[in-house]
């Protein structure tokens, strides 16, 4: 086959931005701020009609830079974000690091037990999370139970139009928790209740770790990507550069979550270098997003495929207006192929897939914007990233001529490493006299005119709606109960997630426990994108010849309707 990097430098590669484009070292604050120079007075943010522009967003970064300062924190020091999607992720997030800390991004759907692992795993030091009862209640669990010194903790309600907030104070005050009376409890607002002013330290953009973003799962498994402030800016930057109409008019509907990596780049950092604004929601609810695209005449909407699905079954589809709409970025999870023509018929909008992974900052390889992509294939890759396929066997060495292998990668966004793991840096990188190149644990091929195909996954990670879950942990908790005698979960398809965790046992002797119970035990000790569609009870599991339970057999007979 031709090597793909002489058809990614021809007039064959399809992205506007070509192939070989070096994107200079830049911090993430440098990045903002050039861009609030230029559009100090345009909204930034659009939450729930509120406006923020880029010059209130970037004095409330300064005001949280100044007030964690003065509460004792600094350079190094790793600070979380417990939030969804409100302007306070924003602040939040570019003042930890104007002030030369790490953002460490935390799910809202953890539970006390994978928030307070996480947290330690990173030394996180404070906590910024809001005055919500889905989430104020676990982060107070974790502040008793950790080495979490702090919590920052913001209102909602204070956030929004004057006439929503006072809705939302009346009518909505059950989702609000009281917060405590507690030393160790600052608000948001009176953080921010300064001047803004402050030294900031000189930050190296590409030694920096500006993020530690966890890969998902639960305790024990998880590790902590660690992104330099170049990989993050340059991912943006690649991102930004692959839309063929640059200096149009954005407006992104802002509904993935933003401590997702998909997100912070594709969403939030991608808008803030090219001055666009992010029509920001909470929480994904398909009547919400299709009046905000209307309400903002938004341009992109980037989601997984879940989504796209949620809003082909919505009922108020038809009569939505989404003329405005371009394009629609949909990762996280391999796109059927289904949910894309009835997508794209449905409201004119082109559904483009794209690939990525929390340690390459978010966006590897994508199909392109405007010229023919490839459905079924994940694009080729974006400006200055290097694409290998090898052996999947041996990392080291090409793979056979016409066969699959791993996908391995290199470019500016690929993360420093893991937190802490230097273990799992020498499994997951390999090396030649180019460098280093991450491997992906994805098994794929590059045809012709060098579009990427996945046709396999090495790793075992189930993909739910665009969150990685790892079965072993969901078998650790199973494992509690005293009537499973062994356990073993597999990812099986899905229209609506892409793929659903499902949990096949054998019993105990003289257990008598049901597959109902037994569900309903296990889910409730479960995050929401962890829990099985079904517990089956069955008499044997499949084994190797050495006696080890074998998932790969079990995925085999359930893909083939073999009796268990």
């Amino acid at each position: 086959m031709t090597d793909p990097e002489s058809i990614w430098r021809s007039d064959a590669y399809r992205h506007p931005t070509p192939w070989a484009t070096e994107f200079p070292p830049l911090t993430l604050n440098a990045m903002f701020e050039q861009s609030a120079a230029r559009h100090a007075d345009r909204p930034l943010i659009d939450f729930l009609g509120r406006r923020y522009s880029y010059a209130e967003t970037l004095d409330g970064a300064n005001r949280v830079a100044a007030g964690l300062a003065r509460l004792g924190y600094g350079p190094g020091d790793r600070i979380g974000l417990f939030l969804p999607n409100v302007p306070h992720y924003l602040a939040a997030y570019f003042g930890i690091l104007k002030l030369g800390a790490t953002v460490v991004n935390f799910s809202p759907l953890y539970t006390v037990e994978e928030l307070s692992h996480q947290v330690e795993d990173s030394g996180t030091r404070a906590l910024f999370t809001l005055s919500a009862s889905a989430l104020l209640p676990t982060a107070l669990q974790v502040l008793d139970r950790s080495s979490v010194e702090r919590l920052i903790v913001g209102s909602v309600a204070g956030a929004l139009p004057a006439t929503k907030s006072l809705f939302y104070r009346l009518f909505r005050g059950k989702e609000v928790a009281k917060r405590p009376d507690d030393p160790r409890i600052t608000a948001f607002s009176t953080l921010i209740a300064n001047d803004g002013e402050g030294e900031h330290p000189a930050i190296d953009p590409l030694s920096h770790v500006a993020v530690i973003q966890y890969t998902g799962g639960t305790t024990g498994t998880p590790k902590g990507a660690m992104l330099t402030h170049q990989n993050l800016s340059a991912n943006a930057r690649q991102v930004e550069g692959m839309d063929p109409d640059p200096g149009a008019e954005d407006r992104i509907i802002g509904v993935l979550p933003l401590f997702h990596v998909f997100a912070n780049t594709c969403v939030m950092n991608r808008t803030v270098a090219n001055g666009g604004t992010i029509v920001m929601l909470p929480r994904f609810d398909g009547g919400q997003v299709l009046a905000a695209i209307a309400r903002t005449r938004a341009t992109a909407l980037p989601g997984v495929p879940t989504m796209y699905q949620a809003l082909l079954d919505h009922p108020r589809l038809k009569g939505a207006d989404l003329s405005s709409l371009k394009y629609c970025i949909s990762g996280g999870a391999p796109l059927p192929a289904e949910i894309k023509a009835k997508f794209e018929l449905a409201t004119g909008a082109r559904v483009i897939e794209g690939y990525g992974l929390s340690e390459s900052s978010g966006v590897v390889s994508c199909n392109p914007y405007a010229s023919m992509g490839k459905v079924g294939s994940i694009g080729q890759p974006i400006p200055a990233t290097q694409v290998r396929i090898v052996d999947k066997d041996d990392p080291a060495r090409p793979a056979p001529d016409g066969e699959p292998g791993e996908i391995v990668v290199r470019g500016p966004q690929i993360m420093k490493g893991y937190w802490n793991r230097p273990d799992a840096d020498a499994e997951v990188f390999v090396r030649d006299k180019d460098g280093a190149w991450l491997r992906t644990g994805d098994v794929g091929e590059i045809d012709a005119d060098g579009f990427i195909r996945i046709v396999d996954r090495l790793k075992d990670m189930i993909a739910v709606s665009g969150f990685k879950v790892f079965p072993s942990q969901i078998e650790t908790v199973l494992y509690r109960n005293p009537a499973v005698k062994e356990a073993l979960v597999i990812g099986v398809p899905d229209a609506y997630r892409g793929e659903q965790p499902r949990a096949y046992v054998t019993l105990a002797d003289g257990a008598t426990e049901t597959a109902d119970t037994l569900q309903t035990w296990l889910n409730g000790q479960l995050g929401h994108h962890e829990r099985v569609d079904q517990v089956v009870i069955r008499q044997a599991l499949p084994k190797t010849l050495v006696g080890k339970l074998s998932r790969k057999e079990l995925v085999e007979e359930v893909r083939s309707g073999a009796p268990g």
